[in-house]
């Protein structure tokens, strides 16, 4: 038997498909944010980042650099730091987190160690939830009812024909990330109020940028104290590592003792829980990094706009779509090797096929000339490759 060869023809069927990752060797430099060294085959140049998740980039901060440094000379590198951050339940004003390696497992283990300890469970779940929720409800081996994105109407539907005694958990993103398109966070507790079901929001893509403090779209439409679960990510807006949940002692305190995916897991290193609450700390209570990275994003998409499909989205993800697996990566390779743009093409499973695109998400740090230069980037590439230019703008579908 060879059993190479299935490995072989599962990596030669991504390759037809377009879908093979290959990952640009990039370096990071503190504190020249978004620029960075790509080491190309040709040798190293300096590019600049379009695509990074360090959103708002508190991965350069000196706060969080500083708490970084300290703790790991002072504790060493290795975990051993406690596993609760209280600033955590104190940015959603709850009782309690817990936190987790990534917000995959936090998703993924939170999600299903919940539903487990309900008898006879219904997990309803929007159809556009993120791959580690899904993998949270297949993993919690309850029913499921998938509900259309953001369709109210099909949810209450889902709701009313459950029997009103059955445990009932709705699993929802307040911000999809790859549509940049919000939920109904209030008519989804709405609905869970009426017919007695709990509620669990993804926050990964909203924490530390929308609300007051940070405390993301649930905090900004005024319904955290609605919502049983809150998850979200330590990486992303805080610029660290981690993911967590936050919600009452008992729920979270059932998770810590039910968990696999936090018992048999090693804690982040202290010097990352350090870096990951003065990043916390410092957005709770500035309101510059938000402010800046809201009108750079909307100075972005009109810029965009102007010449490009750019997909409608009320938030800081400005999509732009491409409709083709192999013109969205050959788009992506012409912005970096002809213009120093990085850019990931995002393709079919993480977008539905047919609707590929990239995927712009500025930070407070591009300024108009990195914006205009990447619209006279983009414009040129899409002459190139024969894409259509604007003729108005798509709607997320």
């Amino acid at each position: 038997m060879d059993y190479e060869a299935f490995f072989t023809e599962a990596l030669k069927r991504l390759r037809q498909e377009r879908r093979y990752r290959v990952f640009a060797d990039l370096e990071r430099i503190a504190g020249r944010f978004p620029h960075a060294v790509w080491h190309s085959p040709d040798g190293a140049r300096n590019v600049v980042i379009w695509c990074s998740n360090d959103y708002l980039g508190m991965g350069q901060h000196p706060k969080v650099i500083g708490a970084m440094v300290e703790t790991a000379t002072r504790m060493g590198t290795g975990a051993g730091g406690t596993r609760n951050i209280a600033e955590l339940a104190d940015l959603h004003r709850k009782e309690a987190a817990l936190v987790f390696t990534s917000g995959y497992i936090s998703n993924e283990t939170g999600i299903s160690t919940l539903a487990r300890q309900m008898p006879n469970c219904l997990i309803l779940s929007d159809a556009w939830n993120h791959n580690s929720m899904i993998e949270g409800v297949r993993q919690a081996h309850c029913e499921k009812q998938i509900f259309r994105h953001n369709d109210m109407a099909h949810l209450e539907q889902l709701l009313a024909s459950a029997d009103p005694s059955r445990p009932k958990l709705v699993v929802f993103e307040s911000l999809y990330s790859m549509d940049g398109d919000v939920a109904p966070v209030n008519g989804i507790c709405d609905l869970a109020e009426r017919y007695g079901a709990m509620t669990y929001v993804d926050e990964v893509h909203a924490v530390g940028m929308y609300g007051l403090r940070g405390g993301g779209i649930s905090e900004r439409d005024g319904a955290m104290n609605r919502i049983d679960v809150i998850e979200g990510t330590l990486a992303k807006a805080f610029g660290c590592l981690g993911g967590y949940i936050a919600g009452s002692n008992v729920l979270i305190d059932t998770v810590r003792s039910y968990a696999p995916g936090f018992i048999f897991t090693t804690a982040l290193p202290p010097a990352v829980c350090a870096a990951a609450t003065a990043a916390i700390r410092h957005l709770k209570t500035s309101q510059w990094e938000r402010e800046r990275h809201q009108e750079r994003a909307a100075r972005t998409k009109a810029v965009l706009a102007a010449a490009l499909p750019v997909m409608t989205s009320p938030t800081h993800i400005v999509p732009v779509f491409v409709g083709d697996p192999e013109r969205c990566k050959q788009a992506s390779d012409l912005l970096l090797s002809e213009h120093g743009v990085y850019i990931q093409p995002i393709n079919y499973p993480t977008v539905p096929r047919g609707t590929e695109r990239l995927r712009i998400t500025p930070s407070p740090y591009h300024d108009d000339a990195l914006i205009d230069t990447l619209a006279e980037a983009l414009v040129d590439v899409w002459q190139r490759l024969e894409l259509p230019l604007k003729e108005r703008a798509l709607a997320a579908e």
